[in-house]
Order: C-alpha cells, then sequence, then structure tokens
C-alpha cells in the first residue's frame, strides 16, 4: 500500500522570525492523519524567552505578552516536540513537514541551545526520517508552474483547505493533506517507498539550491551562497 494512504504526521512551527539557525519557537503541532481522518494531534504554546518581533506577532497572531502569561517553558517544549517525532520515526511513520529544512534546523537548533539530545540522539544514532516535505516534491514535480510556492498557493493548486493559515495546527493538518494530494496526481511519487521518496528529496534539495544559487550569481549576487542541505542544515558548534 502506498505511503500516502497510511498514516502521516503533519508537523509545523509557528517561530519568532525567518532564520532556523537563530529564531526560537513560539507554537507548535503534531497531527496524525488517516486518508482524511485526523486520528492524533498535540499543540504546544511556549515562552521564547525573548520578545516576539511585531512582524512575527503580526503573522501568527502570538504576542510575546500571550507567550509569556500562557507559554510554557522552551526547553521544555522543545524536548517534547522532539521525543514526540522522534516517537512516529521510532514506528516508522513518515513525518510531513511543509519546508521540512526550516523546521527541523530549528528545532534542532533549540535542543542544542537548550543542550538537549539531538533528533539522532533520540534514535540511536540514526538521522530523523523518513520525511516528506510537500514543498521540496511539488517544487521537484511540477517545475515550471507559474506562481508561488507559499502553503497557501499550493493548498489551492491541490485542492487543499487551509483553515487558519499559519495556526500550527491547521498548518501541520493543511501540510499532510497537500502531501497526500500530490500522491494522487503524481503516481510516480506515490510508488516510492517512504524511505526511497526522503532519499530523493535530498536530491532533489541539493539540485534547486544549485539552480537558485547559479541564477542569483548571474544576477550579480555573486556571493550567493543557498544551503542544500535537507532535512536538517549543519548547525554551528555548541558553544562550550
Amino acid at each position: 500500500m502506498s505511503w500516502h494512504l497510511e498514516p502521516l504526521v503533519g508537523f509545523d512551527l509557528e517561530t519568532t522570525g525567518t532564520e532556523p539557525l537563530e529564531a526560537r519557537i513560539v507554537s507548535a503541532a503534531i497531527v496524525t492523519v488517516r486518508g482524511a481522518d485526523v486520528v492524533g494531534r498535540r499543540d504546544w504554546l511556549a515562552d521564547p524567552g525573548i520578545r516576539i518581533p511585531a512582524q512575527a506577532s503580526a503573522v501568527h497572531g502570538i504576542s510575546t505578552e500571550r507567550a509569556a502569561a500562557e507559554g510554557r517553558p522552551a526547553p521544555a517544549v522543545a524536548d517534547e516536540i522532539a521525543d514526540c517525532l522522534t516517537g512516529h520515526w521510532r514506528r516508522g511513520v513518515p513525518v510531513v513537514a511543509y519546508n521540512a529544512a526550516f523546521d527541523l534546523t530549528l528545532l534542532a537548533a533549540e535542543l542544542q541551545r537548550y543542550e538537549l539530545p539531538s533528533l539522532s540522539d533520540r534514535l540511536d544514532g540514526a538521522a530523523p526520517g523518513p520525511v516528506i516535505d510537500p514543498y521540496t516534491i511539488d517544487r521537484s514535480v511540477d517545475r515550471y508552474r507559474s506562481g508561488k510556492r507559499t502553503l497557501e498557493a499550493v493548498c489551492a493548486e491541490y485542492g487543499v483547505v487551509l483553515e487558519a493559515a499559519h495556526d500550527a495546527g491547521a498548518d501541520a493538518l493543511a501540510a499532510a493533506r497537500v502531501a497526500v494530494a500530490i500522491a494522487e496526481r503524481h503516481p510516480r511519487v506515490a510508488r516510492l517507498g517512504p524511505a526511497e521518496l526522503h532519499d530523493r528529496q535530498i536530491q532533489w534539495y541539493a539540485e534547486w539550491a544549485a539552480d537558485f544559487q547559479q541564477f542569483l550569481r548571474k544576477k550579480g549576487t555573486a556571493d550567493a551562497v543557498i544551503d542544500g542541505s535537507w532535512p536538517l542544515r549543519e548547525l554551528a558548534p555548541a558553544r562550550g
């Protein structure tokens, strides 16, 4: 049976910024789906320990004051998210994250920041996975489609309802449903096993990064460097 007909886990973070090595978790959701049904869900609200910039609050609607009053300590939240994700991976359930290189890198940076076990540590040294990233897959299988590749735009392309963009739970659920919709439209994606699809995405992401870096340099950005690592960027060494 194809992976898109089996349980999937949607994952999303809302954060303090757009740089995954520096931003902090504000909210998170992990939503388990099977077909059209939601069969499990966990949500977190964190106190990131720093002020949430106004532009970030304008996106996800969570203020510094609310996070401080209602959120749980950031280390506890990061630890629980990591345990939840790795628990699913141990059971062989793919984790779906839209633009996984952002969310998983940010989570990994938070674990390092708080001196918590890494995702790999929790998997006895294995690399995290399988990961399914609709952003990376869609960009490869429909490379020349015009328009944006935001989650909202891709939901519209595949007929997936996104009820509240930039709510972690809504985005996690939409990511999982978009992954299913892509598999239904593109049988060659559906035919791949989760592990093989994971490996293909490593290749597809690296190819995209190299092409985009070349494009930027042709446009005059001579020093442009686009990280081609997926689903995790390399972290800076921990400060000792």
